[in-house]
């Protein structure tokens, strides 16, 4: 076996980097760092919801409008924005607590292995979601596509598609946004600045959450006839 170094992932447990044999500055190292990640995830996150306030205000009406005239939310993303797109549907069919009946209707394009194989080894990889969004959407609906770098080919053949049904079009991205930004397709664009996949998609999940919050809120006061 050869003996690989590891400081180019995790520099604090290379032993050249803190001492081998030193476990208590081992210890300490991993606590900064953990340490330095959480402060930059709050401040990231903090300053992400503060920028995009008037957008989740303005998306979360808009969703809300099309929710009560009966549309849908459809989500989709690649890789690790698969895994978000996935819980952000989840969580909007998720009802709020103590209000069982305020479950809204919103499905992941990413959930059905079957699905997406069929579609990727038949039609090309690029049309995975678009080709469902053929099938099942109409105008009304929501359509939501998550990334770190706004640029997925297959996400922004999605969003096309999505906005010649009439479906309202949102993109979550990171970086300075890449293709999702000042495009036609793309009603709303969520743009998490930094350079980090991580830091992005921790950012986004909040984001997402605070969608949800919004939504639900311009929700119950549309039933009450207060919007």
């Amino acid at each position: 076996m050869t003996d690989e170094p590891t400081n180019f992932l995790y520099p604090f447990i290379d032993g050249r980097a803190c001492g081998a044999d030193d476990p208590a500055a081992l210890l300490a190292d991993l606590a900064a760092s953990a340490q330095a990640k959480a402060a930059e995830s709050l401040a990231l996150r903090r300053a992400t919801l503060e920028a995009n306030a008037d957008l989740l205000d303005r998306a979360a009406a808009q969703m809300a409008r099309r929710f009560a005239a009966g549309g849908r939310l459809f989500t989709f993303g690649n890789g690790g924005s698969c895994t978000d797109a996935t819980t952000l549907a989840r969580l909007f069919a998720r009802p709020p607590v103590g209000r069982p009946e305020k479950s809204l209707p919103a499905w992941p394009l990413t959930a059905d292995p079957a699905i997406l194989t069929a579609l990727g080894n038949d039609v090309g990889f690029e049309l995975v979601f678009a080709r469902q969004l053929i099938a099942r959407a109409r105008a009304g609906d929501v359509a939501i596509a998550m990334s770190t770098s706004g640029n997925s080919p297959n996400l922004l053949t999605a969003l096309a598609e999505a906005r010649a049904r009439g479906l309202y079009t949102v993109g979550f991205a990171g970086y300075d946004g890449g293709a999702f930004v000042d495009n036609a397709d793309v009603d709303c664009c969520f743009v998490v600045r930094s350079q980090s996949v991580h830091r992005i998609q921790e950012a986004q999940a909040l984001l997402g959450y605070a969608l949800w919050s919004a939504t639900h809120e311009r929700f119950g006061d549309r039933e009450v006839g207060a919007v």
